[in-house]
């Protein structure tokens, strides 16, 4: 961890709900005046779109597990963990893109699915913000989430997640339904060994859970809306965060456990700005005091 150049890490799989943290972070960013160095997570994936099919084809004929996004086999853990690490002694890093579609490519003149080359971040930036897959990641050798000064988790209920990412993956990625099930199958094995793990390490974890039946994801016609859900909000160490206030703040509210505050869904991302703000504004004044 680094006073001087913190590292603020948004983690949760595809289909999760980081977007909205993001967009909370966002707002709160252009509040404070704040200058990130925003970098993607998809971006330390270690096969791009056809190396990746081509794995899996070759596992599926091998019957062997084939990789997934969730696993070691198909990221760079070791350079997420690095650049955590260099940021935080230096103010600076290795980062790349991942180029998702057309429109993304276009201005790179490359292929989707393929990777734009490492570059260095920009100089004088106030802080490092990752947003993907594995911020608080610990694999082997690797612990990523011991150079992570804030970790966020976004964990809706297992059920809501898989409504979310098969609507998401028909509706934008033109996936039919049988696909994005199968996808979840395959990744099964990484999702509880190297995603899962994470949310026992982030200071902060949003938990949506929907007020409707989610028992059967896979053939639900529709995404549980916010105001059909609430957000469980657990802090890992609960000193010093005013509960009170947050109570106050967020009506309608009221707390489970000493360390759990439960909002209603629809003030998800409000909850969020009001949680967090304090805390970029703390890291902020601590690298003033720092420097």
């Amino acid at each position: 961890m680094s006073k001087k150049h913190p590292v603020v890490a948004v983690t949760g799989s595809s289909g999760a709900g980081t977007t909205t943290v993001k967009r909370a972070f966002e707002h709160i960013f252009r509040r404070e005046a704040i200058n990130p160095a925003v970098v993607e997570g998809d971006s330390f994936h270690s096969l791009d779109r056809k190396q990746m099919k081509e794995a899996i084809a070759k596992a599926e004929k091998a019957n062997v597990r084939a990789p997934s996004h969730f696993g070691p086999e198909a990221n760079h853990f070791d350079k997420i963990e690095e650049m955590f690490r260099e940021y935080g002694e230096k103010g600076t890093a290795k980062r790349r893109y991942y180029l998702h579609n057309e429109e993304e490519a276009a201005p790179y003149k490359q292929e989707p699915g393929t990777f734009t080359p490492w570059e260095t971040l920009p100089k004088g930036t106030d802080l490092l913000f990752y947003e993907g897959l594995h911020g608080g990641v610990v694999s082997g050798k690797v612990d990523a989430a011991q150079y992570v000064d804030l970790l966020i988790g976004v964990v809706p209920i297992v059920n809501l997640e898989w409504i979310q990412k098969i609507h998401r993956d028909c509706a934008e990625r033109g996936y039919s339904a049988e696909a994005v099930t199968d996808t979840i199958l395959r990744r099964m094995y990484d999702y509880v060994h190297y995603i899962t793990p994470q949310f026992s390490r982030t200071h902060v974890n949003f938990q949506r859970v929907p007020t409707v039946d989610t028992s059967n994801p896979f053939i639900a016609r529709d995404i549980p809306t916010p105001d059909e859900s609430f957000v469980v909000i657990r802090f890992s160490n609960p000193k010093g965060v005013d509960f009170p206030y947050l109570l106050n703040m967020v009506h309608d509210s009221f707390m489970s456990r000493p360390n759990t505050i439960v909002v209603p869904g629809g003030k998800m991302g409000f909850a969020m700005e009001v949680i967090l703000t304090p805390l970029v504004h703390d890291m902020i004044r601590n690298k003033k005091r720092a420097a």
